[in-house]
């Protein structure tokens, strides 16, 4: 029986041109490149240019993966942008991108899941095709999460960065099997008891400030190996598959222990995660399609390949998805 599967037809991302290295960041705050490398992996990251808004970098990962899908910006129908740092309170970023794309028709928004906003946003993409309610959507992860560190905080100045992925999702065929092309399962969750453990200190509503970032460090990592091993194995049972079908896991690059423990975790050779925190630090929503790109654009991930997709933010929330490339 033929049924309707959203199939990830063009990925693209883009990185700010300024890179800040460790050695850069002992000059900002008292640390040191040992320090850092030690407990997350992080060798260095992009930070946006002054006047270089998320909708700049949204806009450049768009157009990447319009490119890489071989279509016209007029196909899409829907465009979902994950952010936690929109250009303004409103309207969504999502509609300036729209708007710069040429697109007048249609339907654009933010949603807002923090580091899990890319693995929602997909989700949400894949409903939406599923339903009928769209054909083509355009999903974004875009973040100038270096607006929101306090750059007095050691410990969290030194993890975040700036960047943007997309993903063009276009409805197909399939026939009901795990050998369909497209997204096989998607999980979300969340767990507001925890949502002072990562947050910001700040918003319209509160405080009418931007705020910047809080963590508690230990505690989200305690959290996080957990979450995002149980939606693993739930992504897994759905689809009566093993850790050993999956080709390449691209995990939200959040900090590289958390990555080499959920991989352990669910039994999964390090050679099949795709890591590239080290170069890009923790670029929250963006940080999963700019993963996927990267292993995209390396060859690493092939047409067939079983991915597994997963992030975990603050909220908490977190989430993942199963999809054949």
């Amino acid at each position: 029986m033929s049924i309707i599967r959203s199939v990830v037809a063009g990925c693209g991302s883009y990185l700010p041109e300024r890179v800040v290295t460790n050695q850069d960041m002992t000059k900002i705050v008292d640390t040191t490149d040992d320090w850092i490398v030690e407990r997350t992996g992080i060798h260095a990251r992009h930070i946006a240019a002054d006047g270089e808004l998320t909708s700049d970098l949204a806009l450049k990962a768009a157009r990447a993966a319009i490119a890489h899908a071989g279509i016209d910006a007029q196909e899409i129908d829907t465009i979902i942008l994950a952010t936690t740092t929109p250009d303004n309170t409103f309207p969504a970023t999502a509609v300036t991108v729209q708007a710069e794309l040429g697109i007048h028709h249609g339907a654009a928004f933010d949603i807002q899941a923090v580091c899990s906003g890319f693995v929602y946003a997909l989700t949400i993409a894949d409903t939406f095709i599923r339903c009928g309610q769209a054909k083509t959507v355009l999903v974004i992860g875009a973040e100038t999460f270096s607006r929101l560190l306090d750059w007095t905080d050691r410990t969290t100045c030194v993890l975040f960065g700036d960047g943007a992925g997309a993903v063009i999702v276009k409805a197909g065929e399939g026939e009901g099997t795990n050998a369909d092309r497209g997204i096989l399962t998607a999980h979300l969750h969340s767990d507001g008891r925890y949502k002072d453990k990562l947050y910001v200190d700040g918003g319209p509503s509160s405080t009418q400030t931007t705020g910047h970032v809080r963590m508690e460090g230990r505690e989200v990592f305690r959290h996080a190996v957990v979450n995002i091993a149980d939606t693993i194995k739930e992504a897994l049972a759905a689809t009566g598959l093993t850790a050993n079908d999956i080709d390449w896991f691209v995990p939200h690059q959040a900090n590289k222990r958390i990555l080499d423990g959920t991989a352990k975790r669910i039994g999964l050779p390090p050679e099949k995660v795709v890591i590239t925190v080290g170069d890009h630090g923790n670029t929250s929503a963006a940080s999963v399609p700019l993963a996927l790109d990267q292993a995209i654009k390396d060859g690493r991930i092939k047409r067939g390949d079983l991915v597994l997709l997963e992030a975990m933010g603050g909220g908490f929330t977190w989430g993942s998805v199963l999809v054949r490339w």
